[in-house]
């Protein structure tokens, strides 16, 4: 059998329409987050056994690839889309036996974006961008994600230690020069506006 692929119809040149990478990267992902759920994101009930729900949460798998959708959307080559659906493994095994108190941790997030590179700042703007508007749909079904509630808990800091945090994240990532970082900046530029007014910051 020929190992020539056959040419796609509606993909663009030069881009192989499969990657084995990221496939890899969603196998790791969907085993190590399986049963987990968002802390900051409910939706309302959509399928009939989810009737008696006033709100249903959210599998973290759904974050990872909205987060790496927006990765691969502004033109991020494979390997940084596959980081993206395995980021959150890598702040999981980095926290691990870590009790910095949460501006600690924060600050150390921030200067790592400093240091790194370009496309991890785009993993660190997309991952942002998602969390910021999850969080910010929650708000606007009226569910107060800082406060703990029926099965659910509160975020771990207010709506001003947020605004900070989101705010730095968009500075440190202007350490870095690439055309694919600005559209992000400006998306999660737009929704820390809509937190804020949802705050009333």
């Amino acid at each position: 059998m020929s190992n020539d692929m056959p040419e796609s119809v509606g993909v663009q040149p030069g881009l192989d329409p499969f990657s084995p990478l990221i496939e890899l990267a969603i196998e790791l992902a969907s085993e190590w987050h399986q049963g987990q759920h968002r802390k900051g994101r409910w939706r309302p009930p959509t399928f009939e056994y989810e009737a008696d729900e006033a709100s249903v949460r959210v599998p973290v798998m759904a974050h990872l690839t909205s987060v790496a959708s927006i990765v691969q959307r502004c033109g991020w080559p494979d390997p940084v889309v596959a980081a993206a659906y395995l980021h959150d493994i890598l702040e999981d095994k980095n926290r691990e036996g870590s009790y910095l108190p949460w501006d600690m941790r924060k600050k150390e997030y921030i200067q790592q974006i400093r240091d790194g590179s370009p496309g991890a700042a785009g993993i660190s703007l997309a991952d942002k961008l998602h969390n910021l508007w999850t969080m910010n749909q929650s708000l606007d079904l009226g569910i107060n994600i800082f406060a703990d509630a029926e099965g659910r808990k509160g975020l771990s800091a207010g709506p001003e230690q947020q605004h900070w945090f989101y705010r730095s994240v968009l500075d440190a990532t202007r350490d870095h020069e690439d055309p694919r970082l600005p559209p992000m900046r400006r998306r999660l530029e737009y929704e820390l506006e809509r937190f804020d007014e949802f705050t009333e910051r």
